[in-house]
């Protein structure tokens, strides 16, 4: 029987790319159901073409329109509105896989009801450890699910930890590429438009992801999920700046042994591995080919440049509604950005102040952190400095 996939941001980047990998492998993985924040005209296609079995929209207006749409056309697909259509969608007895792709901590609550069912979780959301790692992973342990890397840097981590134990594991690395401003002086970072912060080099994701990887919050909640994931010291997790983005990170054991698994930067690889683990099948990504490879070049961030790094390894640290706080208001942050209520070089700022103001729990429950989170977006709120 194939596994049944309920991908959580069935309509995103890494939402489409799952797809792309479930279609190739029609034997092996299918569609249990599919979710949307507000694009509910998106999913109309996927449906179409997947057949699941319910889709939810967590926008309680573009449900009920979705819901006329359906019906208009005779299409039987359950569709199910609210937060707790995420939920429902992860309870489904058709779901036996669920690949949390949802940007932000809206999709806590069903990531945290697939580890109380112990599915295997496909983790492509950072935010899902970042803000909840203290519950969910020792929630994981107790009911067997299995928390599978979909980030290519953790997803290169963990294929490269299969070489050894986890005790003999001395120093994990995560690559960056650098973003937009990787060879930016501190000056020019100062005055950075929105138009240069979404103009990564190597990657193509969505604006959020783009502009994190351009302060390299990006590699900061990297820490912080890696911490969580592999049950790691945050000293011992270093980012190395890595520009052509094919080694996607390496782990150093005791005996001075380096592990890389390379690739070329396509995301349906990490994808594919989380769905089909332990298994390796045929991929549709283009294979890497060494001999147009060329040099390679790594580097140390520049800390001073991008401070992000040290919140992370903070965050990491400290544990408990720091992550929360961080996420939340660099969300926020984020936003604000787009729009045009902040600059470039006030994100980060904003973001540490809300991280030092905020009432930190040190062993908080899901309600404490989602407090937290709506607390932290709220201080950002009300910041106009553009």
């Amino acid at each position: 029987m194939p596994r049944r996939v309920a991908i959580l941001g069935s309509t995103g980047s890494i939402g489409q790319s799952a797809l792309s990998v479930i279609e190739g492998l029609p034997h092996e993985l299918a569609v249990a159901g599919l979710s949307a924040f507000r694009r509910w005209e998106s999913l109309i296609e996927q449906i179409q073409r997947h057949r699941p079995a319910a889709v939810a929209v967590c926008d309680s207006a573009g449900a009920q329109k979705l819901t006329t749409h359906l019906r208009n056309i005779g299409d039987p697909t359950r569709v199910l509105g609210g937060a707790e259509g995420l939920v429902e969608l992860v309870r489904m007895p058709e779901t036996n896989y669920v690949l949390a792709a949802i940007v932000g901590a809206a999709g806590l609550p069903a990531v945290q009801a697939a580890v109380e069912r112990g599915l295997p979780i496909g983790i492509a959301n950072k935010e899902a450890l970042v803000v909840a790692g203290g519950l969910l992973v020792p929630l994981a342990k107790r009911t067997g699910a299995n928390l599978l890397p979909v980030d290519s840097e953790h997803s290169a981590v963990f294929q490269a930890m299969q070489c050894g134990r986890s005790d003999e594991v001395e120093r994990v690395y995560l690559t960056a590429s650098g973003g937009p401003f990787r060879t930016w002086s501190a000056e020019e970072i100062e005055h950075a438009t929105l138009q240069d912060a979404l103009n990564h080099p190597t990657w193509s994701m969505g604006p959020k992801i783009t502009i994190d990887s351009a302060t390299m919050m990006n590699k900061a909640l990297e820490i912080i999920e890696a911490r969580w994931l592999f049950d790691i010291d945050p000293e011992r997790i270093e980012v190395i700046v890595h520009p052509e983005s094919i080694v996607h990170s390496m782990v150093e054991f005791r005996d001075g042994s380096v592990i890389a698994q390379l690739g070329t930067p396509d995301m349906r690889t990490p994808i594919q591995y989380a769905l089909t683990w332990p298994r390796r099948l045929p991929g549709r990504a283009t294979r890497l080919n060494f001999r147009d490879l060329g040099r390679m070049h790594f580097e140390a961030p520049d800390p001073e440049r991008f401070p992000a790094l040290r919140l992370g390894h903070e965050v990491a640290r400290r544990g408990g509604t720091c992550g929360a706080a961080l996420n939340a208001a660099n969300e926020a942050a984020v936003e604000a950005f787009r729009e045009g209520r902040i600059r470039f070089r006030d994100i980060l700022p904003l973001v540490e102040d809300v991280l030092d103001r905020h009432a930190f729990v040190a062993e908080p429950d899901l309600d404490q952190l989602l407090t937290v989170d709506a607390w932290a977006r709220g201080q950002i709120a009300v910041q106009n400095t553009g």
